[in-house]
């Protein structure tokens, strides 16, 4: 048996008492949020936190067993929420102070990377932060353009567009071709006989899916063209992007290919707060019942609660690496 051990801390504030902590990290999803939720009252007196904790403090969230705590969420309270008896704690990662204005303006021929480091200087010059740009997606645009829009609007477009995987890890930035980033060198492994309490997966063949991507995109003189990556008859899955060279396009169509086809599971398992994983991470997945099974997959998504009830991760799988 291990003690569950907490060390939140809000602003200049230690948490004490929690009810339950969620904490969701995706590298789909341009930012990681936590929800941090209060008892309302101690003692039959209610607990008033709004005059201590303000919108805007930094948050840090550290869990784990018997003194071993692991970071899982840095950030910034986004809301304080007190109804229902209880308070809830909304907080978001870096992306938080990215609500800034931008100027009007149109780039000509410019790379992916260009983009975003000139919205991070935005950013800088706006709330006197640090954070820089760490891409090694080469792709590029004809033309983009900023109108009346803030830097969490462009980040949600280039998203769209290149399908990169667009996340913070502190004050960096990173934009990465899908699963092209891993972080650990060794992968995390489950064994549904000794770490998994409950599993959502199901073992499928790329043969079975049957996929066509085709991309869309149009060259500097108007004309339309279209790469297409799989099977010819396949069921098609149809994108439209604002590049103006094959290269570009060939490379989405491939990234969007790979989301699709591969041996092996999709979905999640749930494990406990050991061991830590995240996304980016690879963790290798044994069943000795079917060892022609297991494989290492790239994680795309955790989900990390924490209550009286216990302490479990829900990692979500994506293609095999």
């Amino acid at each position: 048996m291990l003690a569950m051990e907490h060390n939140i801390m809000v602003g200049a504030w230690r948490l004490a008492m929690i009810d339950s902590v969620k904490v969701n990290k995706s590298v789909e999803t341009l930012s990681d949020t936590a929800v941090i939720v209060l008892p309302g009252t101690y003692i039959n007196a209610g607990i008033n936190v709004e005059d201590k904790i303000f919108v805007g403090d930094e948050v840090e969230i550290r869990l784990g067993y018997d003194g071993d705590l692991k970071t899982e969420f840095k950030g910034y309270l986004k809301s304080i929420q007190t109804d229902d008896g209880s308070i809830t704690l909304e907080c978001e990662d870096a992306l938080y102070m990215w609500r800034q204005p931008l100027d009007d303006i149109q780039l000509a021929d410019v790379s992916l990377k260009t983009v975003l480091q000139k919205v991070c200087t935005a950013v800088n010059a706006a709330t006197g932060n640090s954070y820089t740009v760490m891409c090694d997606y080469e792709f590029n645009y004809e033309k983009f353009t900023f109108y009346k829009a803030n830097a969490i609007d462009v980040l949600k477009q280039v998203q769209e567009e290149t399908r990169a995987n667009i996340y913070f890890d502190g004050s960096v930035l990173h934009i990465h071709a899908p699963y092209s980033q891993i972080v650990n060198a060794e992968p995390v492994i489950y064994d549904f006989a000794v770490n998994v309490e409950k599993s959502e997966l199901k073992y499928v063949k790329a043969a079975d899916k049957n996929t066509c991507v085709e991309v869309t995109y149009y060259t500097p003189d108007g004309e339309k063209k279209n790469i297409n990556v799989g099977s010819p008859k396949g069921t098609k899955i149809q994108r439209t992007i604002s590049v103006n060279d094959g290269a570009s396009a060939k490379k989405v169509a491939e990234s969007e290919y790979s989301l699709w086809c591969y041996d092996g599971y999709e979905g999640s398992l749930t494990g406990w707060l050991v061991p830590f994983v995240e996304p980016a991470y690879k963790v290798t997945v044994r069943d000795s019942e079917y060892p022609q099974k297991t494989g290492t997959y790239y994680v795309i998504a955790t989900e990390v609660s924490f209550s009286s009830s216990g302490g479990v991760r829900k990692v979500t799988l994506g293609r095999r690496v």
